[in-house]
């Protein structure tokens, strides 16, 4: 079976054009830390869902603040984890292939991670 190249090409600000493919990369993004990753994101759900129970329980609601805590901290490291993997994957492939968009786009995506 053969693998299809997709070329994309990108015109920077300055109107330079880069032509490039993702041969072998592609866009699906699959990585080495996919596992952990959804394995961590599974034990957020499940710790969400016990929180969701405490209020429907009426808990105590420090009880619940601390617990919605550690949620947020597991939460933040999750995303930790994707973007060392993203940065290791795709964004060396894309300043080996001069692809200045895929660095504006991290660049968007961490301002948005860390507000």
């Amino acid at each position: 079976m053969s693998e299809k190249t997709e070329n994309h090409v990108h015109v920077l600000e300055d109107g330079t054009v880069i032509t490039h493919s993702h041969e072998g990369h592609g866009h699906h993004h699959s990585h080495a830390q996919t596992k952990a990753v959804l394995n961590r994101l599974s034990r957020a759900i499940g710790h969400l869902e016990s929180i969701k129970r405490m209020v429907e329980d009426g808990r105590d609601c420090s009880e619940v603040l601390i617990q919605l805590s550690a949620v947020k901290s597991a939460i933040n490291n999750t995303g930790k984890i994707i973007l060392q993997d993203h940065i290791e994957h795709c964004i060396v492939d894309a300043v080996e292939h001069g692809d200045r968009e895929a660095i504006r786009e991290l660049e968007k995506a961490i301002d948005r991670f860390m507000k």
